[in-house]
């Protein structure tokens, strides 16, 4: 089993996400903790509310909410009796046995996973404590319910050295190798359901990952005015290939109103996953000189794919980022001027690391470490908007000056004649 905890400022962001999962079938609401009825008892309204009302008693706590996953092998398809079980047993080894938590059981992976959605507010208005949570009580407690519900264990896997399981379980479609219909459908199946984009930009830039385009046609077609979708194959180039298929052909009908419908469920707030995007790549930046290309590459390693969008004459004005970690899908200005396109390419230009010897290792490697860590554990209490001062400030300390000033330097002081005093001996 692997734990994967987050915590955020809006509970209503985790709730509607796992909410929104249920009302298209990838999910269930297995069961409760701490609430006055049982969960089948329960609307909408009533699972929020009491959420809420809790957060409420403690308005200093920003990051109130709190998102946890336990993520299981492929193999363990437990029934959710027994999910419910591990959820409790889970919740009261990290200290959260008396707060008010919701499970679910999601179907949108490779593998069985639920997720659990609670609150750091207690009951009488003090804040639970999360500092290194990951790294002691939910280490601790993760061997201990393998142990005791006899799980797969992974024992001696860090979190960083986990594969990042792509909710998209698909590859590339390629032209003419299989049926362009039946191929097209497995991929928008997937990424259509899963990903949080929220304009057709932004579904694009993950299409194209897997040979697919959405295509609305140029303004003056007949297609566009009529409010139509096509989906086009694309080759190696990225250019269209074979013929077209009308949206409203497919199963799962991703027609434009299909869409405009997603994006508004997607439109929530993403501090999170743009804090996680942001802290991988100025972790890349700080261990050695990056070009685009580089840049790309390294991204990738971390489940990240930047989307580079050109002109036809090659120039680069835009970049989309891809985070399959957490499915989210964000424009660079989005994340401030220095994500941006142009903001990338005066980084790369002027991003040569640095090194001051700590230890061993360089300041920066110590700082990328720690940075990579806190996003990909999802560990954001840990993040703040000054993730890398401490690296900065032994970068850029000024030297040490002594105290004295020597001799050299000194202003010779002027003799002041008393008043009446006399110039004759």
């Amino acid at each position: 089993m692997v734990a994967v905890i987050k915590t955020g400022d809006s509970v209503q962001s985790i709730f509607r996400y796992n909410e929104n999962k249920v009302k298209q079938g990838a999910a269930k609401c297995i069961g409760e903790g701490n609430y006055p009825a049982a969960v089948k008892d329960l609307n909408s309204s009533m699972k929020l509310n009491r959420l809420l009302h809790q957060n409420a008693l403690n308005g200093n706590v920003r990051r109130n909410s709190v998102h946890i996953s336990l993520n299981f092998h492929p193999s363990e398809n437990y029934s959710a009796e027994k999910l419910m079980r591990i959820a409790d047993a889970y919740m009261e080894k990290i200290g959260f046995a008396e707060q008010p938590y919701l499970v679910y059981q999601h179907h949108d992976a490779g593998h069985p996973h639920i997720h659990l959605v609670s609150i750091k507010v207690r009951e009488d208005g003090s804040r639970i404590d999360m500092q290194n949570i990951g790294k002691n009580q939910s280490e601790k407690a993760r061997k201990e319910i393998e142990k005791q519900f006899n799980l797969v264990r992974a024992q001696g896997r860090k979190s960083e050295d986990m594969p990042a399981v792509k909710p998209v379980a698909v590859s590339r479609v390629c032209y003419g190798r299989t049926e362009s219909k039946k191929a097209m459908s497995g991929v928008l199946q997937s990424v259509l359901l899963n990903y949080r984009y929220t304009s057709l930009a932004e579904l694009n830039a993950v299409l194209q990952l897997y040979n697919i385009r959405a295509d609305r046609g140029s303004e003056d077609s007949r297609i566009f005015k009529a409010g139509g979708l096509l989906y086009r194959m694309l080759d190696k180039e990225g250019k269209a290939t074979g013929v077209p298929i009308k949206a409203s052909d497919f199963a799962m009908k991703p027609t434009l109103a299909f869409l405009e419908k997603r994006y508004a469920l997607n439109s929530g707030e993403k501090a999170f996953e743009k804090r996680r995007i942001r802290s991988m790549v100025d972790a890349v930046f700080l261990i050695r000189n990056m070009d685009m290309k580089k840049l790309v590459s390294a991204l990738q390693k971390e489940g990240i794919d930047a989307v580079l969008r050109k002109s036809d004459q090659g120039q680069l004005y835009g970049i989309t980022y891809v985070d399959h970690i957490t499915k989210c899908v964000l424009n660079g200005s989005a994340l401030g001027k220095n994500y941006s396109a142009k903001g990338m390419m005066e980084r790369c230009g002027h991003g040569a690391a640095v090194k001051v010897k700590a230890g061993g290792e360089t300041v920066l490697e110590t700082e990328y470490k720690r940075c990579r860590q806190i996003a990909m554990t999802g560990d954001s209490e840990s993040i703040s908007d000054g993730i890398f001062t401490k690296g900065l400030q032994e970068l850029f300390k000024p030297e040490w000056q002594p105290e004295n000033i020597p001799g050299a330097l000194k202003r010779k002081r002027r003799r002041r004649k008393k008043r009446g005093g006399s110039d004759l001996n």
